[in-house]
């Protein structure tokens, strides 16, 4: 590890190799490692409060600015098209579902339509899966760039997606295979830090 400090920032260089698994399962030889490059960030933050009990225990959260950096960072955005035999279809210049941005501290784990069980086909109904971060409120976040805002956890659905209308919103399991007993269509998301839960949307 090499450290090399400039004026009004700190660069971290860190010169490490580590040896990729060739995927040969159990009691067998390595012969292909290879050496992978690899690229650490470190983000620097001051504590606005400490307290000292809280020093002492195992547990603690991450700052708000971290966690929308390391889903930056570990959720890049592709983008994927599909070569379909049709001379006059046109790609959208845009595309924006959403009426304005989640919370910072909510994030969108997937949003995909669900196969129906009668003719192997896709249903309409969707799988919408969320998961709201625990965060240290010592760090502060301002004037750290952040665009978005937090809710308590709280997402009015109506207000959230801009071109469709959701018909029913009902909670459901993570694998989507069970309701729970008092399932009912709801209008208003509340998430608990560090919760996911999974909804089935219908949109129109």
């Amino acid at each position: 590890m090499r450290w090399r400090k400039k004026i009004g920032q700190i660069e971290v260089i860190m010169d490490r190799r580590l040896m990729q698994d060739d995927n040969r399962g159990l009691e067998q030889g390595v012969h292909d490692n290879k050496i992978t490059a690899n690229l650490f960030r470190i983000l620097l933050e001051k504590r606005t409060v400490v307290n000292m009990e809280e020093e002492k225990k195992s547990i603690s959260y991450p700052s708000l600015l971290s966690h929308i950096t390391s889903s930056f960072l570990n959720h890049p955005v592709f983008t994927m098209t599909e070569k379909v035999p049709v001379p006059t279809l046109q790609l959208l210049g845009e595309f924006s579902p959403l009426l304005s941005s989640l919370p910072c501290d909510i994030h969108l784990l997937n949003l995909r339509t669900i196969q129906s069980k009668v003719d192997g086909k896709h249903s309409d109904e969707a799988a919408l899966i969320l998961h709201r971060k625990g965060f240290d409120c010592r760090f502060s976040s301002r004037n750290t760039g952040l665009l978005c805002s937090t809710t308590q956890g709280k997402i009015l659905i109506q207000k959230l997606f801009n071109t469709f209308t959701v018909a029913s919103l009902i909670p459901s399991s993570l694998s989507l295979m069970h309701l729970p007993p008092d399932a009912r269509n709801v209008s208003e998301i509340n998430l608990s830090p560090m919760e996911i839960s999974t909804f089935r949307i219908q949109l129109r």
